[in-house]
């Protein structure tokens, strides 16, 4: 098995990687991709723009319908024209407090579950746990329908789905 990254390091890596909505995701999703394989998750792509912008979907469990979804999306706002005071692609600690893009929005959310996942692996799941990394959220929630369509076609069904967004 191997070592398990702290969320901090997790987190560090998703922002160091630029996923600017306009641009795409795909240096990411591939580290993402390369984290769960030592642990023995299966995952796929569903892209949404083919070769620029990808959806992730992944399950660890039993290879059921059900479960429970854990949903985030890959892509961030752009910084052009914001006065950041450290580089918004490099996490950054201050006075206790991360910073960096995406860091509450919603890298640190998917960094928490990337976290877990070596438990999760490890646990003997009754229900799957899904991981379902989106893009193009910030545009309109636009990337995440060739993912969802695909669910409905092909499985596995989430019962449910936990979305890690945070509240303003």
């Amino acid at each position: 098995m191997p070592k398990p990254l702290s969320s901090r390091d997790i987190l560090a890596h998703l922002i160091s990687f630029d996923t600017t909505s306009r641009d795409g995701n795909l240096p990411l999703i591939a580290w993402v991709e390369e984290y769960l394989a030592p642990f023995g998750v299966k995952s796929f792509r569903v892209d949404y723009e083919a070769g620029k912008k990808t959806n992730l979907f992944a399950s660890i469990g039993p290879e059921i319908d059900g479960g429970i979804a854990l949903s985030g999306h890959t892509d961030v706002v752009p910084v052009d024209g914001q006065d950041w005071s450290s580089n918004p692609f490099a996490l950054t600690e201050r006075e206790n407090r991360y910073y960096g893009r995406g860091a509450c929005d919603m890298k640190g959310f998917i960094g928490s579950v990337l976290a877990a996942v070596p438990l999760m692996s490890k646990a003997n799941l009754k229900r799957p746990i899904h991981l379902s990394f989106s893009c193009d959220e910030e545009v309109g929630c636009k990337g995440v329908r060739p993912l969802v369509a695909h669910l409905k076609a092909h499985g596995p069904r989430p019962m449910a789905a936990i979305i890690g967004e945070r509240r303003r």
